[in-house]
């Protein structure tokens, strides 16, 4: 049934992750050490789905082929974070420099209105509320976007890029401590569908241990189907339309998901967001994605300072971190929305003379008592702050190959398990919550409002990195929500100021301004370093274990590194 690319050694990896023991179960999702190759590397959250991955590159498959199928199989062994029930974003980069990057964001059904969230007396309910209906679903777009890409970079023909993630939904799959962990924590809203409860509780309703093996038929045969068919299997089918019911019959309002809404969907190419930072070239997401204009932002207003002089473990280099995303996230938080719908600025946020002007308001010595968002040329100074929450469920991955190619691609579905539904055996997103739910703030429209067909604003940053010489050099990105810019420019950091490998970069300690707060990560240096931080004016320190999970590959030595953070394996979850 399986192709001769999948050989006995990769199908073991695929259908069991590694040796199973009671002490062991861990290991599926957490890498023992840092691997190198030179011929190319696949990098992602789950080995299995990496394993995937390699798998494509082992049969002759490129970087896109690879990147595709580790999306596919994170949707059987990771459901709690992505898969073909969200959307993405994918950016690839060649060894002569060139930049491709596409749009797979859900986008919101055609009813859909700027009061989507509000009661009818015009208050907005308790999010959980608003999560846990066909309100919070947008159209997903992993598949369109897959197709296109692979359409247009793919080598291997698209079925055999299912073929793992066949074999790992219908063999079984072992639960690992991390999935067990996510439904064990939110048993309700994971096993709020009938068809999750079939998989992932026993017949008490109770959640299956870790170790326990699952089988996903329903999944095999949608994959299958995809397979087979293409696209149109999913968008234009008797599963488009389950998946159109299902969030029909969840929605409590008017404007609901439809057949059409499916049929209507476009996946499509979007202008890079690039910079440069000490002569490396950088390229990430641009709008609806917030994450790599951030990235850029806080990065050029980094540039002016000596990094590596003061050191990686001074607190003053984390001190200018902090200051730098203070001030990239205010921007962000205005002016980023999709811009099919709004005009976002993007050169102007980007424009080296506001970046200049911005990094001047970054004081060495001490913490800036407020900040606010600037006014870069093009911007819509009558927006107003919304009120996004937090985004969660999500997985980077990353694949290079032969050739020199590099893929650096972002895929979720929002929240944990997502809306909680469930169709064709995966989670459907509840991207929509990604939207602010009050369309104005003071008598103000808020960019990132719900429109009919628009986007929601993201924090995903797949980004990919050309060295000063013009080579490939890094692909890089993260889960996380609000965390993932923040992790992503870190590593960045690590790798070019520090000359870091792939694992040190993703291992180096995390902080992050939160509002007034500055998150230090418990358990490293920076812990023990608070009274530094609080006499550079930052007063309100929260020290707590670091809610993150980067993916990574890196070339160094002549060779690619491949890294997952380590905090998959000893640190808080991050679905």
């Amino acid at each position: 049934m399986y192709r001769t690319f999948l050989t006995p050694a990769l199908v073991a990896t695929l259908l069991a992750g590694c040796s199973y023991s009671p002490d062991r179960i861990e290991s599926v999702s957490s890498p023992t050490a840092q691997a190198t190759a030179s011929a190319g590397a696949v990098s992602a959250a789950d080995p299995r789905a990496q394993a995937a991955g390699e798998a494509m590159l082992a049969a002759g498959g490129n970087a896109t082929d690879a990147a595709i199928a580790v999306m596919l199989a994170l949707t059987v062994v990771e459901p709690q974070s992505s898969g073909i029930g969200g959307g993405g974003f994918l950016v690839r980069g060649t060894a002569d420099g060139k930049v491709s990057t596409y749009d797979g964001r859900e986008k919101a059904p055609a009813g859909a209105s700027p009061e989507w969230f509000l009661r009818e007396d015009g208050t907005l309910p308790g999010f959980r509320e608003s999560v846990q209906s066909g309100l919070s679903v947008g159209v997903p777009g992993n598949i369109r976007m897959a197709a296109l890409a692979h359409r247009d970079h793919g080598k291997l023909p698209w079925a055999e890029l299912f073929e793992p993630a066949i074999a790992l939904a219908r063999e079984g799959f072992q639960i690992n401590n991390r999935l067990y962990g996510s439904i064990s924590s939110r048993p309700d809203h994971a096993g709020f569908s009938e068809a999750a409860r079939q998989l992932y509780f026993d017949a008490d309703g109770k959640v299956l241990p870790a170790g326990s093996l699952v089988r996903n038929e329903q999944l095999a045969r949608t994959f299958e189907r995809i397979a087979a068919d293409g696209p149109d299997a999913f968008y234009l089918s008797d599963l488009g339309d389950e998946i159109a019911d299902t969030v029909a019959e969840a929605t409590p309002r008017d404007g609901a998901m439809t057949e059409q809404d499916l049929a209507d969907y476009d996946a499509k190419p979007r202008p890079a967001a690039c910079g440069s930072y000490r002569r490396y070239r950088i390229c990430s997401m641009g709008p609806p994605s917030s994450g790599g204009v951030a990235v850029l932002q806080m990065l050029g207003q980094l540039e002016r300072f000596d990094l590596t002089a003061l050191g990686k473990d001074n607190p003053v280099t984390w001190h200018l971190f902090v200051e730098s995303q203070r001030l990239a996230y205010a921007d962000r938080e205005l002016y980023m929305a999709d811009p099919d719908f709004v005009t976002v600025p993007v050169a102007g946020l980007l424009a080296p003379d506001y970046l200049a002007q911005r990094s001047a308001l970054i004081d060495p010595a001490r913490r800036a008592a407020t900040v606010a968002a600037g006014a870069p040329a093009g911007a819509d100074l009558a927006l107003a702050d919304g009120d996004e929450p937090a985004e969660h469920g999500t997985s980077h991955f990353a694949a290079a190959d032969a050739d020199g190619t590099i893929v650096s691609y972002t895929s979720t579905i929002e929240g944990s398990f997502g809306s909680g539904l469930m169709a064709g055996g995966f989670y459907l997103n509840n991207e929509l919550t990604d939207f602010s739910r009050a369309p104005r703030v003071d008598g103000r429209l808020v960019a990132n409002r719900v429109e009919g067909g628009k986007r929601p604003r993201s924090s995903m940053s797949p980004t990919v990195v050309w060295d000063p010489g013009g080579k490939p050099f890094m692909a890089v990105g993260a889960a996380g929500g609000p965390t993932i810019p923040v992790t992503t420019t870190r590593a960045i950091i690590g790798a070019i100021d520090f000359g870091l490998s792939a694992d040190e970069a993703l291992a180096l300690p995390f902080l992050m301004a939160f509002g007034d707060a500055v998150l230090l990560e418990q358990g490293t240096w920076l812990e023990q370093a608070q009274d530094a931080f609080k006499a550079l004016g930052h007063a309100n320190i929260v020290i707590r274990e670091a809610p993150i999970k980067g993916n990574a590959i890196l070339h160094k030595g002549g060779a690619w590194q491949s890294a997952r953070d380590p905090r998959i394996e000893t640190g808080l979850d991050v679905p």
